[in-house]
């Protein structure tokens, strides 16, 4: 009999239509049935010795609230018959599935950074898990506010920071004296990174009853990845790194993007429907992943979804950057190209654009300052001594994000005013990032004339559930200071770096702790909340954690 080893998850979602993604245990056919009649049943497809299926759900009615059951082979394994099963004391609500109407506000909830959560009944040393927090405020009140959809900006998982749990499993698979060491090695480890972090009770009730959409980030793969082109070939020279990536691009293609796309994207993608084709589709996908790191613009894992009249692009700025240090960018020019088109196209169709990209393009002034020079220095603007030390630099002290990449930070600068002036201008442009262990909002202004009629925003918010060192809160309090700004000017004249086109301010934050934003966006108003997780006094687990809001405010009345 087959069984549900991972899942489900509500991956896509719109007025009449759906996806859920599961793993079972052997070859299968997974449904879906709704409630209502609706529904929708697929075969499994096998990579790697699993079995997945993409189940497509039709037949929804837009404004309606529709609980669901799984069955494989006509079995049903979802909702599971018993709490105990599901590792956790906790009743959950029958997995939903809400459709939006026309009209309805758009809530969005997002955040980044997650390192998978201990058992209930250990103690939780980074605190409890936001993803955790919220679905227990769901599950307490099923009826309630919940977010339509949400949004996870990279390190769903970390091949390069394992847990004690990871680590004893990997250690009586292999001699971990051997590199990686404790990190994952191939596909079947990171199916364990993927079991630890999707089959946590609450997570895993979360995940099936709100729709996610996802990009992957650099722990995804490995720290600092795709950093500089001297980096890259440091790691094409080890014994590993070519088993390690592929394993990485093929786990996420399965686990992350294949849900991210619609229906039709799905019905219309040749890999997908090669792989559903034949026996065994790991031959298939693993030579994906090869075109995907030998010719990197050759791929696509940037995706628009489109909510109503909000607009949500999620930007690749990882596996998609040009790093030739004469031509540095964040995106390769097809890259580029795809996010002008999905910006422009239709422009006054909708009121609110959100662009996904996990690396905050704003940050604190000395940090951009810092990596505006590191960047020179590594172009060798100084020559070929500060050269070598700027790329020491860079890996050690994490200076990678879109001011690392000067003409990129300058590019979305443009096509982020463009897209906000003139008749059919949105109410606000958004950028949705995390990555840094805190949250901010910032502003960015324009000279006199040039900047948008919409109101834009850099929202970071990160972690989801992760450490954040006296050291990263320090040093981001500092870097927003009057002194830092002033200190950041004089280290990015020493690399000849001209002003950026445009200045900003923060306007809330630094935050630090497990934590979420949500946008909640009816017509062209906009209203964000920060919300943190924080534990009951006095207790030892995060079972009794409850998320508590911090921060609320209009960004568009």
């Amino acid at each position: 009999m087959a069984e549900l080893r991972l899942g489900p998850l509500l991956r896509y979602a719109d007025g009449s239509s759906a996806t859920v993604w599961v793993e079972a245990s052997r070859p299968c056919t997974a449904e879906v049935r709704g409630a209502d009649g609706s529904g929708g049943e697929a075969r499994t497809f096998q990579i790697a010795g699993h079995h997945y299926a993409l189940v497509p759900v039709t037949g929804l009615a837009p404004g309606t609230t529709t609980p669901y059951e799984v069955f494989l082979d006509g079995t049903r394994v979802w909702p599971l018959h018993d709490a105990g099963s599901s590792g956790s004391s906790r009743k959950f609500p029958p997995s939903v599935i809400r459709t939006p109407a026309d009209g309805d506000p758009v809530r969005l909830a997002f955040g980044s950074c997650r390192w998978a959560a201990p058992p209930a009944d250990e103690k939780d040393t980074v605190g409890p898990d936001a993803l955790d927090t919220l679905a227990a405020r769901i599950a307490a009140d099923p009826e309630g506010e919940r977010p339509d959809v949400l949004v996870l900006l990279g390190d769903q998982v970390y091949a390069d920071e394992t847990s004690p749990a990871t680590r004893r499993w990997l250690a009586a698979r292999r001699d971990l004296s051997d590199p990686p060491g404790s990190e994952v090695a191939d596909y079947e480890e990171y199916t364990r990174l993927y079991y630890e972090s999707w089959l946590d009770p609450e997570v895993r009730w979360l995940l099936s009853t709100v729709p996610s959409c996802m990009i992957f980030d650099d722990h995804d793969v490995i720290d600092d990845w795709n950093t500089s082109a001297a980096w890259l070939a440091d790691m094409r020279a080890t014994s590993w790194w070519r088993e390690r990536l592929l394993s990485g691009l093929m786990s996420y293609w399965v686990h992350q993007h294949l849900g991210n796309l619609s229906p039709d994207e799905l019905a219309a993608d040749p890999l997908y429907a090669a792989v559903r084709q034949v026996p065994d589709g790991t031959d298939l996908v693993r030579d994906f992943a090869c075109r995907a790191d030998a010719e990197p613009a050759s791929v696509r894992w940037s995706y628009r979804r489109d909510f109503g009249r909000v607009r949500l692009l999620m930007v690749d700025t990882r596996a998609a950057r040009v790093l030739d240090e004469d031509a540095r960018s964040m995106l390769d020019p097809g890259e580029a190209r795809w996010l002008r088109e999905q910006v422009l196209d239709a422009r006054g169709s909708y009121d609110h654009l959100l662009i996904g990209t996990s690396l905050p393009w704003l940050l604190p002034h000395l940090v951009h300052d810092a990596e505006a020079w590191n960047a020179a220095l590594c172009r060798g603007e100084r020559g070929e001594r500060w050269a070598q030390f700027g790329e020491r630099l860079r890996r050690r002290a994490d200076l990678e994000h879109w001011a690392a990449f000067p003409a990129s930070f300058d590019a979305l600068a443009a096509l982020i005013a463009e897209a906000g002036s003139g008749a059919g201008a949105p109410a606000t442009v958004c950028v949705l990032s995390g990555d840094v262990h805190h949250a901010y909002v910032a502003e960015p202004s324009w000279p006199r004339g040039e900047g948008p009629d919409a109101g834009v925003f850099q929202l970071t918010c990160s972690p989801v559930h992760n450490a954040v060192p006296l050291a990263i809160r320090l040093g981001f309090r500092f870097g927003w200071s009057a002194f830092a700004r002033v200190l950041g000017r004089r280290i990015a004249g020493h690399g000849g770096c001209p002003r950026p086109p445009i200045d900003w301010r923060r306007t809330g934050g630094p935050w630090f702790g497990n934590q979420l934003m949500t946008l909640t966006l009816r017509g062209r108003s906009a209203r964000l909340r920060l919300e943190q997780a924080r534990a009951a006094r006095g207790a030892k687990t995060g079972a009794q954690a409850r998320l508590r809001t911090v921060m609320e405010s209009e960004l568009a009345p």
